[in-house]
């Protein structure tokens, strides 16, 4: 129950602005979670999530193991390297890579760490990249967009 609850509190705080316990306490009740605001704290001490200001001048709750960190070079490099393309339906990203990069180019993904992505499988030119929700699959290749670009 901890784990689906917590995994619940990573997903609202990714699709809302969530700015207090309270407010986190009344979206967690609203998806069938019954907790005490005891139990809140510890999720939020025991998921490292934090608050940062937002662009209207109030406060969010992060998740600091999301929080992005810059990547190698390397990676990064392996990343643009060997990616051709990239489509997606409901949660999955199908990943078109250079012959024989299908592997490196989804350890790179493993290394970018997103909290999104659940997992990928490598094949020799295509790659599965398994995504949290639906609508996520479409942030997350907008992430992989701006690694491209960068």
């Amino acid at each position: 129950m901890k784990e689906k609850r917590q995994t619940a509190i990573l997903n609202l705080i990714d699709k809302y602005e969530i700015e207090t316990q309270e407010s986190l306490v009344e979206n967690l009740e609203n998806e069938g979670f019954k907790v005490t605001q005891a139990t809140i704290s510890r999720d939020i001490r025991e998921l490292k999530l934090t608050k940062v200001s937002t662009k209207s001048n109030t406060q969010k709750y992060i998740s600091l193991n999301n929080y992005e960190t810059p990547l190698s070079d390397k990676v990064i490099r392996v990343f643009k390297t060997g990616y051709l393309s990239m489509d997606f339906a409901n949660n999955i990203l199908v990943i078109k890579t250079l012959s024989g990069m299908g592997n490196a180019v989804a350890s790179a993904v493993d290394a970018f760490n997103y909290n999104e992505i659940l997992g990928t499988i490598a094949g020799d030119d295509t790659i599965f990249c398994v995504v949290r929700e639906n609508y996520q699959a479409d942030k997350i290749s907008k992430k992989f967009e701006e690694v491209l670009n960068s």
